[in-house]
């Protein structure tokens, strides 16, 4: 009899990577679905050796050594069972059990049950979807949301049907059935009065599996006005929330050989990708993504996209998943980031643009090096050398997380670029405490203290244009201030001060084209709220990305309901697929759409000055055309009213770049 239950061994093998194991030992390379290395187990020149992540199994071709990742550690180490458990149990941060006891014993036997239990419970759940008699609603829903009753068998969708001791029921009422449903979460127990009902009633049940095809858990989905609207298996001895994610057994089930997984946030989510033939996205079940998902992804994967809502809710659940997956950033893997526009999921955004397209957009994802600087500066100039400093602290220190090798290397270069700093100074901040954990909970910087001497009128909004002919995009003003009251800064931050408030603002400056454009394709309901006279109307133009604008705004007129996806569509039809990527990709990552200061400016007044910047540009393109049609002339040839003319153009000349 072994001295360690086996239900400890089984717990351990399913929170270890082979891959990880051996590659800690013997450097291995990427074949196909598998990895190789020269056999160390005998003398080669030839790479026969193969580790299978998906099997969690190591075979070597020549010498015909096997087995799993205990059985590695013994060979490889010359280890005794205990010993090469004892050695994986550190690693995984278990305690392993000295012997196995009575209770050892008893714990086994009692997690089988509940397997079992678990799968009679999925079982009885699809059957009452196919055959109760209030299985309709549940049904029409299903259909509703567009799912085929194929896919629905895929997932092993269910039907919770309505009543409080179906289960109770169905499994038996004698005192070791109920504390086995009771086990297993699918019963609960009142501490107050003892009574006993089931925790799923009418609702849609999703199955949760585990790598191995074994239901583990459920969520339900509610179907009337019942709270909550999703509810989850609680914490029980095989379910453990943090440690799994949803559809991840059907994608492999769906692709042997996956070389991406896209994390989205919920059940529908999962399956509606599924639905359009996107079968590698997963879910976690209602908590953040933490190490030990990404370590479960990374064992299939060498690539994870996640996928949030383009809102502020969106951007701090990213922002959680970034911190939680830096140290998980070893050679070879990639993490990337999908913002959808607010309002919109992975379920309603594919069946609006398609498969092909959405898969676009996911190709278009923000890397992770890129989103990791972005969220390090939120809030700081670093076009400042104190900025840069403070960019600093706040990096470096993240950038430490990061497991040695290449990767890591290039991302501290990368800092070092950002910020005009020798590698050697950043590396001595790498030590210290990073100044804020958690980047989504980081406070706004404390504005400067007002001079108590000083009072300066703001400027008037419509200044004109700057060198370049852009837009520049001031801070929001507090409230208190006229809706068009604002700034043109070019450059760094400056401080404009009226008593008693001081007010700071970020300067970004923009093509007022581009800006335009990507104001309206954000948000197409931008247009209606500007009156007839402060929208742009169509003007004589060769340049391409003008007519561009003209021709979203005369789509935008003709229908007026259209959203992203739709827009999207137009712009691929109209432009080409590389044309929409291009444009989805700019949407994703451009300041005006990102940036979290600029997102909370009044994208109205922005649109309105975005308009105006152009009509000026226009105006002076005009006055530019008539002043050079006069002096081809000769001024004695002109006219006194020509020439009258003459003096008021010359007066309010201003070069105007081309559009």
């Amino acid at each position: 009899m072994n001295r360690i239950p086996q239900s400890f061994i089984d717990d351990l093998l399913n929170r270890l990577d082979i891959v990880e194991v051996v590659d800690h030992r013997v450097k291995l390379k990427k074949s196909g679905k598998n990895y190789s290395a020269c056999c160390p187990f005998h003398d080669e020149k030839t790479p026969s050796f193969s580790v299978s992540p998906d099997k969690q199994f190591y075979y070597c071709f020549g010498c015909g050594a096997s087995g799993n990742a205990i059985g590695f550690l013994m060979e490889y180490e010359r280890q005794g069972f205990v010993d090469a458990v004892e050695s994986l149990a550190k690693t995984a941060g278990m305690q392993v059990p000295k012997e196995e006891t009575k209770e050892s014993r008893e714990q086994h036997f009692k997690q089988k049950n509940i397997y079992d239990t678990l799968e009679k419970a999925s079982d009885y759940y699809q059957t009452q979807l196919k055959e109760n008699p209030k299985r309709d609603l549940a049904v029409r829903y299903l259909q509703n949301r567009g799912l085929s009753g194929a896919i629905a068998k895929r997932f092993g969708m269910g039907y919770a049907p309505p009543g409080w001791d179906n289960l109770l029921i169905k499994f038996g009422l004698t005192e070791e059935d109920i504390d086995l449903q009771i086990d297993s979460g699918l019963v609960i127990r009142r501490d107050d009065n003892n009574k006993l009902y089931d925790r799923f009633r009418h609702r849609i049940m999703f199955p949760i599996r585990d790598t191995r095809g074994r239901a583990i858990g459920f969520g339900g989905r509610v179907l009337d006005d019942s709270k909550p609207k999703y509810l989850n298996s609680p914490e029980t001895d095989v379910f453990h929330k943090g440690r799994e994610l949803y559809g991840l057994y059907e994608a492999r089930q769906a692709s042997r050989n996956l070389e991406q997984l896209l994390v989205v946030e919920g059940y529908m989510d999962v399956i509606a990708l599924a639905q359009y033939g996107i079968n590698n996205a997963v879910a976690t079940l209602g908590t953040a993504c933490g190490e030990d998902h990404l370590r479960l992804a990374f064992r299939y994967v060498q690539e994870v996209v996640f996928c949030f809502d383009g809102d502020n809710a969106g951007r701090t659940a990213a922002k959680r998943a970034l911190m939680n997956s830096i140290s998980s950033m070893e050679d070879g893997r990639q993490i990337r980031f999908l913002f959808l526009p607010e309002g919109q999921d992975p379920d309603t955004m594919v069946r609006q643009i398609g498969a092909e397209r959405f898969l676009e957009q996911v190709k278009a994802g923000i890397p992770l090096e890129d989103f990791l600087f972005d969220a390090a500066a939120e809030g700081i100039d670093i076009h400042t050398m104190d900025g840069r400093a403070r960019f600093t602290k706040v990096a470096a220190p993240l950038l430490n997380k990061i497991p040695q090798g290449v990767y890591r290397e290039l991302m501290f270069t990368n800092l070092a670029k950002r910020t005009g700093l020798s590698s050697s100074a950043i590396m001595e901040l790498t030590a210290e405490k990073a100044q804020l954990a958690n980047l989504e909970e980081r406070p706004a910087p404390a504005p400067a203290p007002a001079p108590a001497t000083e009072e300066i009128p703001p400027p008037e909004l419509n200044q004109g244009p700057n060198e370049s002919g852009d837009i520049d995009i001031p801070e929001p003003p507090p409230a208190n201030y006229e809706e068009d009251y604002g700034t043109l800064f070019q450059g760094e931050s400056e401080e404009t001060t009226s008593a008693p408030t001081l007010r700071k603002r970020t300067s970004v400056s923009l093509n007022p084209v581009k800006a335009a454009t990507l104001l309206l394709l954000d948000n197409p309901q931008l247009l209606q709220q500007l009156d007839k006279e402060q929208q742009l109307q169509a003007h004589e133009t060769q340049d391409t990305e003008l007519l561009r604008l003209f021709n979203l705004i005369e789509y935008l007129h003709k229908r007026p309901n259209s959203n992203f996806s739709t827009l999207l569509g137009f712009w691929g039809g109209a432009y080409g697929i590389d044309s929409q990527q291009e444009l989805a990709k700019m949407l994703a990552t451009h300041e005006l759409t990102r940036n979290s200061k600029l997102s909370t400016f009044e994208p109205a007044q922005v649109l309105r000055h975005a308009f105006d910047k152009i009509h000026k540009q226009f105006t002076n393109q005009d006055r530019q055309r008539e002043l050079a049609e006069l002096k081809n002339k000769g001024l004695a040839n002109l006219s006194a009213e020509e020439k009258n003319r003459f003096r008021e153009l010359i007066q309010s000349y201003r070069p105007s770049p081309n559009i």
